[in-house]
């Protein structure tokens, strides 16, 4: 485990000044992560990996987020002039699991789940490879519509979060369908916190966007939970007082086209199952819920291998306060941070 210092961002103005602000803040940190293999990409595959080989995907990928979200590939072309990288550079910080592409063996990729009994929480861990726990951030953004708290890894402009109007919003890989040229569901949920009023529009949007691969995402609000699955430009919306989600499709229909691996898909149902046999924790019992975070099989502990997904943070959301609760690293053995909206 790696922990740094986690920075909070304060970024505000146009798309453009945001992603300046962001970019000079970890201009260090974004330039020595890039020059690790490229954003340690070179450590995750097979093969090396160079800048010029990833241009291509890169401007397929950045022509789509222009077309659907102009404001953030603006934000993010200024995070480049912020950081002093090259443009594609800062593209590729946005893009780096489609570049990685999907491995259907995974050893966990983030447990979430949301209730609106006896008040709202969303809450998850965040289960990456890549030991990116060096390279969390907060942001706090004063977007088009709304105000936010963002969870970032390495330069990303979006990564799970909750905004102002009482929107949460997490997520989980699920793996399916062609992965192609599109909106990253990370820049996909920093839209959704930069402008969702409701949880109907987050939905909404989540549905109507043309995403590059497949996701699950929680959305939460002060009276509803409602989880979108996403499989190419296919969209299934599940709702319920409490639901929880790991790294399985659960949509009956979408569920015949999981591609995760038998082994992977155990593993996925094992956390799942020990979610809803514990019950999530009533929303102010901020114990309870670290417990069940910090507790194998949820937390999916580091066994040394960069390749290897392993809990690199965990958060609480409570959108009805607009509080965000982070343990950046391995949940049982940091500190917890509050934010807070208010």
């Amino acid at each position: 485990m790696r922990v740094n210092s986690v920075p909070l961002l304060e970024l505000s103005g146009s798309p453009r000044a945001r992603g300046i602000a962001h970019g000079r803040a970890l201009a260090g940190r974004l330039r020595g992560f890039l020059d690790d293999s490229l954003a340690r990409l070179g450590h995750l595959g097979d093969r090396p990996v160079d800048l010029d080989s990833l241009r291509p995907d890169i401007a397929a990928h950045r022509d789509a987020v222009v077309a659907a979200l102009p404001d953030l590939a603006e934000e993010t072309d200024g995070l480049a002039v912020g950081a002093g990288i090259d443009r594609d550079a800062a593209w590729l910080l946005q893009l780096r699991r489609e570049l990685l592409g999907y491995s259907r063996v995974t050893a966990g990729d983030c447990t979430t789940y949301a209730s609106v009994r006896g008040g709202p929480v969303l809450a998850q861990t965040v289960d990456l490879n890549g030991d990116l726990d060096d390279q969390i951030a907060v942001l706090s953004v004063t977007g088009p519509r709304r105000r936010s708290l963002v969870l970032s890894f390495g330069g990303l402009l979006g990564y799970l979060g909750v905004n102002d109007a009482g929107v949460a919003v997490g997520l989980n890989l699920v793996l399916g369908g062609e992965w192609a040229p599109g909106v990253p569901p990370y820049l996909a949920i920093r839209h959704v916190l930069d402008s969702a009023d409701s949880v109907d529009e987050a939905v909404r949007m989540l549905c109507d966007l043309p995403l590059a691969s497949s996701r699950s995402f929680m959305v939460c609000g002060e009276r509803r939970a409602v989880c979108v699955e996403a499989l190419g430009a296919e969209r299934r919306v599940l709702e319920g007082d409490d639901l929880s989600h790991t790294n399985h499709f659960l949509d009956p229909d979408f569920a015949d086209r999981d591609e995760i691996n038998i082994f992977a898909k155990n593993s996925s149902r094992r956390r799942l199952e020990t979610v809803r046999e514990a019950g999530v924790p009533e929303p102010g019992d901020t114990a309870g819920h670290h417990r069940l975070l910090s507790t194998p099989p949820i937390l999916v502990p580091d066994n040394g291998d960069i390749r290897r997904e392993r809990t690199v943070a965990a958060v609480i959301m409570r959108p009805d306060i607009g509080e965000f609760r982070l343990w950046p690293g391995d949940p049982s053995k940091v500190r917890e941070q509050v934010h807070s909206l208010r």
